[in-house]
């Protein structure tokens, strides 16, 4: 197999990981209310089920880069794929929350495997522009699997109920653990293994700690012993850590990279742009079936303009950054999230559906405009043998804005909606006020993604 034709089936491989990941939260995403409803559950419960998956595979992925850049990319990449497959199968047949939370584990194991090590893979294949349109289609596929699990989903929820969401992932996973095997760079790195196990563990429990106290923080009580203690057993271990990593020859994470303003300042970029389609993200669905009143099929069709805009965006947008540099488009992207929040601020329940597409439009182009760019500069901003670390802390960065665009999200909202009700307000009214109030720090978070974006990003030099 010539190697041009070779490397852009790895490309494939590698998106094909990152898409599994899209489809499974979008479909995760949308079947939120159902899963709470037929589990009877609250929706401070129903997050774990994100939460835990973002948290594993977040907590993971600086162990699993580090193993990337050591052990053969063929046997690390088709373990991810297997282990995703298995944990969608055991989703699929929960019969409880707590069996459920386990599985979605399990799945995120595999899922931080591939995350970790997709954006090394072809920084090492690509260069340059070549980079770019391998990021940009990335990124597009990427969109795709945000795109098709609205729809796939919501039809599988409405006609089989919400555990048949984990199904159509398993056979996809399957072929791409063979694939990945098969043609993925099989050589071994000549140089002893050493890990931060110690490390690792004060990492662990540091990050643990505090999504911890930020998840249940309204639920407990800021004041309350346990998140005063989450909070000091979190300051603790990630001193442990900190102090620890600077000093070891082997650090689970080189902190001297973060020296590097793109680098430092793009990851922060990157954590803040997800933190703010999450804010919209994780509500829109339930402002969908429980205001609206539509069936998880139609609530899938009004999500599916984002990730169209997304994937028809995202090639032009990493070309363009491969060629002229990511500065112009990674503002341009911010700037259209935060259009694209004040106008879910508007609605309420005389909002027609034209009026959801578009807004979901404008935050997908602004979110095509964006992601690209922002990994294209990240990734080439470290020395090529920090390319598999550096992709573990951008997936980190990106998860960790998964995980606290939820936590914060619901956190909001759920007070809010609260106070309204214990002041006399019918819910219907008090679920839009707090829905709105809510969007409005969804523009704070698409602020901080536009001011770090544009200290990160200096236009490149010919």
């Amino acid at each position: 197999m010539k190697g041009r034709k070779l490397k852009k089936i790895i490309c494939l491989l590698v998106i094909l990981g990152n898409f599994l990941g899209m489809l499974d939260s979008s479909t995760v995403n949308l079947a939120l209310y159902p899963i709470a409803t037929n589990l009877d559950i609250s929706l401070n419960e129903v997050q774990w089920v994100v939460i835990a998956y973002m948290l594993v595979l977040t907590v993971f992925l600086p162990f699993f880069g580090k193993l990337g850049d050591i052990f053969p990319k063929n046997k690390i990449y088709a373990s991810g794929f297997l282990f995703f497959a298995l944990g969608a199968v055991l989703n699929s047949t929960s019969q409880n929350f707590t069996q459920l939370i386990i599985y979605r584990c399990i799945e995120a194991l595999g899922a931080s495997i591939m995350l970790a090590n997709g954006p090394a893979v072809i920084a090492t294949l690509f260069k340059n522009e070549a980079r770019g349109k391998a990021l940009g289609m990335n990124a597009s596929l990427v969109a795709v699997g945000g795109m098709s699990g609205p729809a796939v989903g919501g039809a599988l929820i409405n006609f089989f109920g919400w555990r048949a969401i984990f199904l159509p992932s398993v056979p996809i996973a399957i072929l791409g653990a063979y694939f990945a095997y098969k043609l993925l760079p099989s050589y071994i790195k000549r140089k002893p293994f050493k890990f931060d196990y110690k490390g690792f563990l004060y990492f662990t429990i540091a990050l643990f700690a505090l999504l911890l106290a930020i998840s249940e923080g309204h639920t407990w009580g800021w004041k309350s012993v346990r998140i005063i203690s989450l909070g000091v057993m979190a300051l603790i271990f990630g001193g442990l850590f900190y102090f620890r990593d600077s000093k070891i020859t082997y650090p689970l994470i080189n902190f001297s990279m973060f020296k590097i303003k793109p680098f430092t300042f793009g990851n922060l970029a990157v954590m803040t742009s997800y933190m703010a389609m999450f804010t919209n993200g994780i509500l829109l669905p339930f402002f969908l079936q429980e205001i609206m009143k539509y069936n998880p099929f139609v609530t899938g069709l009004l999500i599916l303009p984002y990730s169209v805009a997304s994937s028809a965006v995202a090639p032009f947008a990493g070309s363009y950054s491969g060629k002229h540099g990511s500065r112009m488009l990674t503002i341009i992207g911010p700037s259209i999230y935060i259009l694209s929040l004040i106008i879910f601020t508007t609605f309420d329940t005389h909002t027609k559906m034209w009026e959801i597409i578009m807004a979901s439009i404008i935050m997908g182009i602004g979110n095509g405009c964006f992601q690209s760019p922002s990994n294209n500069a990240i990734i080439t901003s470290v020395r090529k043998e920090e390319l598999g670390l550096a992709s573990g802390i951008l997936s980190l960065s990106r998860n960790l804005g998964n995980i606290l665009g939820v936590a914060v999200t619901i956190t909001l909202f759920e007070n809010f909606r609260n106070i309204l009700l214990n002041e006399g307000y019918i819910y219907n009214n008090a679920f839009l006020q707090a829905y709105h109030f809510t969007m409005f720090f969804g523009i704070i978070f698409g602020m901080a993604c536009f001011v770090f974006a544009f200290i990160a990003y200096k236009p490149q030099k010919n």
